[in-house]
């Protein structure tokens, strides 16, 4: 089977999911509503931040996202079916990250001008709110972080073959460690693949890393999930 057809049955698997389909409206639904709440008035601090604020937990439903769609495949032996159709190891891993980054990339995206659009209002005229430039690059850099993300929970998931310990793993690290790391060993956390990445939600950033190459240490964590996830799928039997 030639990667298109592979893509599209692994497209088909996301979207007969209801687990998965909901993962994504949470990210939606989660990150634009904490973006009602969290969005301050107060002068003298980054409203930007305030307003994505939320992708802190909308971040888990996008990671959850990734694991449990690479996870699914080793349960009941559906790993053996599939690679049955789809022989080539390495292209059936290619196209079921393709099929994960696509959509949420696009909720991301959606996600991401919707919680610019809900901060902005919810500030109020009188605030100092950020600039249109600002909340465009927010809303891209929203939706890269987000399915970067999302690729990262998909290779660690291939590696550990289990979509609860690749959340058991991440959940603590995202919403616990990467804190209290933050505040222990000074810039080294700034490395750490949802510091770095997040940097682009802000409006001002006194770290080594810029918006842009904050997604670019993201992208490489998440590359190096992807390459360690395609190995163990194609050294270890299905």
């Amino acid at each position: 089977m030639s990667f298109q057809p592979a893509l599209h049955a692994e497209w088909i698997k996301i979207r007969t999911l209801r687990s998965l389909v909901g993962s994504l409206a949470a990210v939606l639904l989660v990150t634009a509503a904490l973006a009602l709440l969290a969005s301050t008035d107060e002068t003298g601090t980054d409203s930007l931040s305030s307003m994505f604020f939320g992708v802190s937990f909308g971040q888990i439903a996008a990671t959850a996202f990734g694991a449990t769609a690479v996870s699914s495949e080793f349960q009941g032996g559906a790993l053996r079916v599939t690679l049955a159709a789809v022989p080539d190891r390495l292209r059936w891993f290619a196209a079921k990250a393709t099929a994960i980054a696509a959509p949420v990339l696009a909720v991301g995206l959606v996600t991401g001008v919707v919680t610019f659009l809900v901060g902005r209002a919810a500030l109020g005229s009188g605030a100092d709110r950020p600039t249109w430039s600002e909340g465009l690059r927010a809303a891209l850099g929203c939706g890269v972080y987000l399915t970067l993300m999302a690729l990262f929970a998909a290779g660690l998931a291939a590696v550990l073959r289990s979509g609860v310990a690749t959340l058991s793993v991440l959940i603590p690290l995202l919403l616990i460690v990467s804190f209290v790391v933050g505040d222990l060993s000074g810039g080294v956390a700034d490395f750490l693949p949802d510091r770095a990445g997040q940097v682009v939600l802000h409006s001002d950033w006194d770290g080594t890393l810029g918006p842009w190459t904050g997604l670019a240490v993201t992208a490489l964590w998440s590359a190096a999930a992807l390459l360690a996830g395609a190995w163990n799928v194609h050294r270890r039997d299905a």
